[in-house]
């Protein structure tokens, strides 16, 4: 179960370079769950990695807890095949990524006990290719 629109207006979107610079105002702070996992550096984050870690976390917990996916992959990615050479045009979408910028709570996770809730977040982690930080309501 990869993630990607539903429908898209354009195919193809121009590069907006350093989108993921900055820090983030909007979803940077826990608003279903206890626990969360915060990015502590801006990256674009696949469909396939995101669904990673929804599967590492879901593994982990079991039938127990909640969980909330709190960024989505809009954005296509193009990518021309190989051995071609340059011009000719952009090449085909080829996936959807998530522009993930720092401060930005990626996942949260409740009705589980802290220790699990840390774990659980602890091995979504290790999928994603950010730093992240585990941060909780009681902070």
């Amino acid at each position: 179960m990869t993630l990607f629109p539903k429908k898209v207006k354009y195919r193809k979107w121009q590069r907006m370079r350093h989108s993921e610079d900055g820090v983030a105002v909007r979803g940077a702070t826990l608003a279903f769950g206890s626990f969360g996992l915060k990015a502590q550096e801006g990256s674009l984050i696949s469909s396939a990695q995101i669904e990673a870690a929804r599967k590492a976390i879901a593994r982990y917990i079991q039938k127990f807890g909640r969980m909330w996916i709190r960024i989505f992959p809009d954005r296509p990615r193009t990518a021309k095949p190989p051995e071609v050479g340059m011009g000719k045009g952009k090449g085909d979408p080829v996936g959807y990524y998530a522009v993930v910028k720092t401060g930005s709570i990626i996942l949260e996770i409740d009705g589980l006990s802290p220790d699990v809730a840390r774990e659980a977040l602890r091995k979504a982690g290790s999928k994603l290719p950010v730093r992240t930080k585990i941060v909780s309501r009681a902070q």
